[in-house]
């Protein structure tokens, strides 16, 4: 029974037109497209974050390849106080990441991907203040991962549709 649900599983999937990011020959030109993305410097703390990630995502093949697209990128990083406590102090914060972004053809300066990512993370606001702040950066230095990853994502996927034949 059980072999027979994972043949139906398995013949369904592969009907719905779902197929991995880097397969086939296809996948050789997006790792060779992002290592080819050269990361704007950001500024700010969470600039210097969100770059280093981005490098290390979109180099992730080793290749030194001469850039052949730009990755330009704004970022948004707030902090609000959610739960406020009878004493009028505050519980709970939400730490908010957003990027906007362009990714840009250095040689036609044409815009191929112009888009946003975001993120946010709670955090727990204790009686030891330096308890809190770490919980912040903690919070800031995830998010700027997890910022870069849907970036790197979107970025993997419009030039995977830029290299489909049309």
């Amino acid at each position: 029974m059980r072999v027979l649900f994972l043949l139906a599983a398995s013949l369904a999937l592969s009907a719905c037109g779902l197929q991995p990011m880097y397969a086939g020959s296809g996948g050789a030109a997006v790792a060779q497209g992002l290592a080819e993305v050269e990361v704007s410097p950001i500024a700010g703390q969470d600039g210097w974050l969100v770059r280093n990630a981005l490098n290390d995502r979109l180099k992730i093949t080793g290749s030194n390849a001469a850039p052949r697209y730009r990755l330009d990128v704004m970022l948004d990083d707030s902090l609000e106080g959610l739960g406020v406590l009878n004493d009028d102090t505050i519980s709970r914060e939400r730490r908010i990441l957003r990027a906007r972004f362009q990714l840009v053809d250095i040689a036609s300066d044409e815009i191929l991907l112009d888009s946003t990512a975001g993120s946010d993370a709670g955090i727990d606001v204790v009686s030891s203040e330096y308890a809190t702040i770490a919980a912040e950066q903690t919070a800031l230095e995830n998010l700027a991962r997890d910022v870069a990853d849907r970036m790197v994502r979107r970025i993997a996927l419009r030039l995977r549709e830029a290299g489909q034949p049309q």
